[in-house]
């Protein structure tokens, strides 16, 4: 069974940085996407960035491009997600997902595994 639990959320003044950890468990995720989402309080969950964990390829929502990083670390079974020049409407419960397979979807519906979220909170 897959399990992931996030890790670094935190409260932060506007353009600065959070780095934020997704460990996972359960199976070899080599064959598997990993995605970033984020849900603010009466918003729809919201894709951020997602990366193919074997081969690296990479995609970001417009919003956050330029700004935050996707990465892994296959030793640790780790998936992070840099955040730099945070700003206060980046604000939100960030949730790490991952999916079977190369394709990196936006839909939120097309990942089959959750974690529990971490809180972002950017102040201005």
């Amino acid at each position: 069974q897959v399990q992931l639990v996030e890790s670094g959320g935190g409260l932060v003044q506007a353009g600065g940085s959070l780095r934020l950890s997704c460990a996972a468990w359960g199976r070899s995720f080599s064959t598997y996407a990993m995605g970033w989402f984020r849900q603010a309080p009466g918003k729809e969950r919201e894709f951020v960035a997602a990366i193919r964990w074997t081969g690296g390829s990479t995609s970001y929502a417009d919003s956050v491009k330029g700004r935050f990083t996707i990465s892994t670390d296959s030793a640790k079974n780790t998936v992070y997600l840099q955040m730099n020049s945070l700003k206060p409407e980046d604000t939100a419960i960030y949730y790490c997902a991952s999916r079977r397979g190369a394709y990196l979807p936006t839909k939120s519906a097309d990942y089959a595994y959750w974690g529990q979220g971490t809180q972002v909170t950017v102040s201005s």
